[in-house]
């Protein structure tokens, strides 16, 4: 399996055929997706200036929406260098529990779905900035209390999931509010904290 900078290197190789530099594009969303998959392929779709079902993308196109998820992807990859540097600082100390400021990062390991929203409607601004806005958010969703586990966009409001002290989780839809035990999700998901 490719990582994310050989996908890259895929995307901005004029030998490949428009469709299979459009594939990479989409599998690097697969290794780096702020909004979860099919979010940040419409914003990057609607930035660049192309029909996210156009099959055969100019290639110029591709590579200008190639360009700002690396510009995004570095901003991440900064902020978890700061994150492991300050980790071993703390661990170097004796700290070995991970602190309040860890639990949203806890929560988006990797960089997927960092800003879940509906797809048809993805935040306007570039996604570095976005992310740039997320991290540096003082008392936002970094400081949420350990309850506060995701939140989603829905109908424009922001729904919070939260798990109280029996680690069970509240159902996002009332007509199923028994099935998370059939199915094993008692306690929260990894992705979710």
């Amino acid at each position: 399996m490719a990582g994310f900078r050989a996908l890259a290197r895929q995307v901005r190789d004029p030998d490949r055929e428009r469709s299979q530099r459009r594939q990479a594009l989409r599998k690097c969303l697969e290794r780096f997706a702020p909004y979860g998959h099919r979010a940040t392929w419409q914003h990057l779709c609607r930035n660049a200036g192309f029909d996210p079902e156009d099959r055969e993308p100019d290639p110029a196109l591709l590579v200008a929406a190639l360009e700002e998820l690396e510009e995004a992807r570095a901003v991440w990859l900064a902020y978890e260098s700061e994150v492991a540097a300050r980790r071993r600082r703390e661990k170097h100390k004796g700290i070995r529990q991970p602190t309040a400021l860890d639990e949203w990062h806890r929560g988006t390991w990797g960089g997927r779905s960092l800003l879940r929203c509906d797809p048809a409607r993805p935040p306007t601004p570039r996604l570095a900035e976005v992310l740039r806005r997320m991290i540096a958010m003082p008392g936002g969703v970094r400081d949420a209390p350990p309850y506060r586990r995701a939140l989603r966009m829905e109908r424009g409001a922001r729904t919070e999931i939260r798990t109280e002290g029996t680690a069970r989780r509240e159902s996002r839809n009332p007509h199923r509010a028994g099935a998370g035990s059939r199915l094993g999700f008692g306690s929260p998901l990894p992705s979710q904290g």
